[in-house]
């Protein structure tokens, strides 16, 4: 369009609408008199922004950028301008328009030079052609190129396009700036305290039970002032009662706790936490990080990564595997500070055995069966009961206060349970007294660092720490044993306990919430989840460091989406530690997320209320596991009442009865077998889905009625029945006995269930010849 023809169109508006569309017509006119006819031309301002943005990164996963919704505008009040400088546009007309501009090369090749690849361009594409047709009234600036299209060319609508690409894809916008804030390259640079002085770094290298921890606590005890990092409650608590036992005053700090021993309040000079919640500005003589090994960890190694390099103290002193030495030794190269190795080796002997455990009859004082899973857990629990033996029984999800509880039973020679199984949840945290690991089996699920669910033999670090639980030093057994369950896993525990530990050749990373609020600064309509999505994305990182796995972050995030939150605060409720297999847990973070939203304080009463408080004691299984997420759920509102003291007030309160609740689970867990035992009882007679069918019932009733007739006649070659036998079934009590086993009872009622309907058969076939006969029969007198 030429400069005359534009100033033409403005002329014919009256003096009073050119006052009031000054600003938008001069807009148009800027728009439809640049450089165009078809040569693509592109101003200045757009060429520069298409130079940065393409230049010198990765290209970006734009299937992560989700689309937002721009409406199509609505009648304006002041009329359509555009509509009176030319004439209405006919949609028709201008849907050629537009599918002849989607389909051109060279506007697509053009689209790829602004960060438009085939799927954005397309998604772009569709929202811009539904904006337009859609639309009551559109700017001047468009409507004037729509409607004179012939007197310039197609390609003149692609600034409109762009303008409105960037509008339901903003990240278009601010793609360089979202590349520096997530740019993780050099993270020694985010703590400058710990920068500012010269740091000691001692590397306690050794396998389990070496005593490298032990040396490393003694230079903790002997300090002025420390801190020691762990990465469990159990251990944060271990350390905690020794170093106060031992003269030595010393706080406690982990996400859900904080004990202080001053009866003033005053932080003592010593900290005993979990390693997520160390400070990274508050100065020590001595620090101690353990387990440093787990700096690889996809999901939790951030947390190490930001001790070591943040600790403000003057000797750090690591504890773990040999397998991290490299990796931290180039780590502190590049903060000036040298790394000096001090290696240890296991104090008592641990020996592989020839021969597999095989049967549960061969088990001996002392021994543990290491599962993976809580149906092993419970199968082999309930075995050993049937055998006569008592067993102690330790997994993750278990209260700390019960592990503890369970992990005292097992270890006192004076009470008759001398069996564990466990899960690996006794690799770290728990002095057990072990003289031979039995490997149950040696698959184990576990999440990859791209999120996804493996099952594979566990790793040489994974077998050497639970292996080398046994023959501990402070022990009654001085020599430790392993095998397996199987004789034909013995041969892969030898191959995985040979094998050298790989070095450890990456950190983990984690973005910060002062970064997160950044990106959302300018993708404020983006979601949490997808900001961490495209956090991860942009994320620049060197060869020494990974980002971690932020699943449970998403899940969290997507979880209390809906709900309206501060960034800052939805961010906190999504980095509160959950199990997301739970699903009372995690209904429970989204209803504390709702009432917070509400700004109505949890208290007690209300807690109380929720959880059903007081609880009972765990009939079955079941009801055991629903208690132990009644637990994270007090936890959760614990770890939350630090973040959010004025909204979660009653932390006193939920602690007491969170120790009432120990308890009660405690009670649970020794009688585990006998819940395992009703548990299964009550699923085989349906109770929990599972049925014998009425006749079946029906029968194994009026045989129960039978013996009870026998009982009462006085028979005395009859057991007195127990409390309440006269409300159970004989499959219930043959069931609990131990007479009858799940196996058995399925088959039983399998070919109970094949002969009804083979003698319903036989007797519908038999009614059918009766009927025949008798018709036969009738036939001569029916005249």
């Amino acid at each position: 369009m030429s400069f005359p023809r534009c100033a033409l169109l403005w002329a014919r508006l009256p003096a009073g609408r050119q006052a009031g569309h000054r600003g938008a017509v001069c807009s148009a006119l800027r728009a439809v008199c640049g450089p165009s006819s078809g040569a693509l031309g592109r101003t200045p301002a757009l060429a520069a922004s298409s130079s940065s943005e393409s230049g010198g990164s990765k290209a970006p996963n734009t299937s992560l950028f989700v689309p937002l919704i721009v409406k199509p505008q609505g009648p304006r009040a002041d009329g359509d301008v555009g509509a009176e400088l030319t004439r209405p546009l006919d949609k028709n007309e201008v849907k050629k328009i537009l599918d002849k501009f989607y389909k051109r090369k060279e506007i697509q090749k053009l689209g790829a030079d602004y960060g438009l690849d085939a799927r954005l361009f397309h998604q772009a594409f569709i929202s811009f052609r539904n904006y337009i047709m859609q639309s009551h009234s559109l700017d001047v600036d468009i409507h004037i190129i729509l409607n004179d299209i012939c007197f310039t060319h197609v390609d003149d609508l692609f600034p409109f396009f762009l303008r409105h690409a960037k509008q339901i894809f903003p990240v278009l916008e601010c793609k360089d700036d979202l590349r520096k804030i997530s740019d993780l390259r050099i993270p020694p640079n985010w703590y400058p305290e710990a920068r500012a002085i010269q740091r000691k770094i001692i590397f306690h290298s050794g396998p389990t039970n070496s005593g490298k921890t032990y040396h490393a606590i003694q230079k903790y005890f002997s300090a002025k002032s420390g801190v020691y990092c762990g990465p469990l409650k159990l251990l944060a608590h271990e350390i905690f009662e020794k170093s106060n036992a031992a003269g030595v005053p010393c706080d406690l700090v982990t996400g859900e706790e904080r004990v202080t021993v001053e009866p003033s309040g005053k932080q003592a000079d010593h900290i005993s936490c979990t390693v997520e919640m160390c400070s990274v500005t508050t100065p020590y003589e001595v620090a101690v990080l353990d387990e440093i090994q787990m700096i690889r960890d996809p999901a939790r190694g951030w947390a190490w990564t930001r001790a070591l390099l943040g600790l403000c103290a003057e000797e750090i002193h690591l504890c773990g595997e040999s397998a991290a030495i490299d990796l931290v030794t180039e780590l502190m190269h590049m903060t000036g500070e040298e790394v000096e190795v001090r290696n240890y080796k296991r104090l008592t002997p641990l020996s592989v055995l020839d021969c597999a455990l095989e049967s549960l009859d061969n088990l001996r004082p002392g021994d543990c069966i290491v599962c993976f899973n809580k149906n092993d857990i419970y199968s082999v629990s309930r075995q050993i009961e049937i055998r006569g033996l008592e067993s102690a029984v330790i997994y993750g999800s278990l209260p700390p206060g019960t592990k503890l509880a369970q992990a005292k039973k097992f270890n006192d020679p004076s009470d008759p349970c001398k069996i564990l199984v466990a899960t690996d949840a006794i690799g770290m945290g728990l002095n057990l007294s072990i003289k031979r690991i039995i490997f149950y089996s040696l698959l184990k699920p576990t999440i990859n660092e791209k999120g996804e669910k493996e099952i594979e033999p566990i790793t040489t670090s994974q077998a050497l720490q639970i292996a080398g639980r046994a023959g501990r030093f402070s022990s009654q057994f001085k020599e430790g044993e392993v095998t397996t369950m199987k004789q034909e896993d013995l041969g892969l525990l030898k191959d995985i306990l040979s094998r050298p530990v790989d070095p450890i050749k990456a950190a983990g990373l984690h973005p910060t919430a002062e970064q997160i609020e950044m990106f959302a600064y300018h993708l404020p309509d983006t979601t949490l989840s997808n900001l961490i999505d495209i956090f991860v994305d942009f994320s620049q990182v060197d060869g020494h460091y990974f980002v971690c796995n932020m699943a449970d972050f998403k899940f969290s995030a997507e979880l209390i989406q809906h709900i309206p939150l501060s960034l800052r605060v939805r961010y906190v409720f999504c980095t509160a530690p959950i199990n997301k297999k739970q699903p009372f847990v995690c209904s429970s973070l989204l209803q504390f997320a709702r009432q917070y939203s509400r700004n109505e304080p949890l208290t007690f009463a209300w807690l109380c209320r929720y959880i059903r408080w007081p609880l009972s004691p765990p009939k079955n299984i079941k009801d055991l596991m629903d208690l132990e997420a009644v637990h994270d759920v007090l936890d959760l509102y614990l770890w939350l009442s630090y973040r959010f003291m004025d909204m979660f007030p009653d932390a006193v309160f939920v602690r007491d009865i969170q120790k009432e609740l120990d308890g009660i689970i405690q009670d649970g867990v020794f009688n585990i077998t006998r819940l395992i035992k009703i548990s299964e009882s009550n699923k085989l007679l349906n109770l929990e889905g599972l049925s014998l069918g009425n006749q079946a019932l029906l029968s194994l009733k009026g045989q129960t009625r039978r013996t009870r007739i026998t009982k009462a006649a006085g028979s005395k070659t009859d057991e007195p029945a127990s409390p309440g036998a006269g409300n159970i079934t004989l499959a219930s009590r043959l069931v609990q006995q131990g007479l009858l086993t799940p196996d058995l009872l399925r088959q039983l009622e399998k070919e109970w269930l094949t002969q009804q309907t083979q003698e319903d058969k036989e007797r519908r076939e038999s009614g059918t010849h009766l009927k025949g006969s008798r018709r036969k029969k009738k036939e001569p007198n029916s005249d």
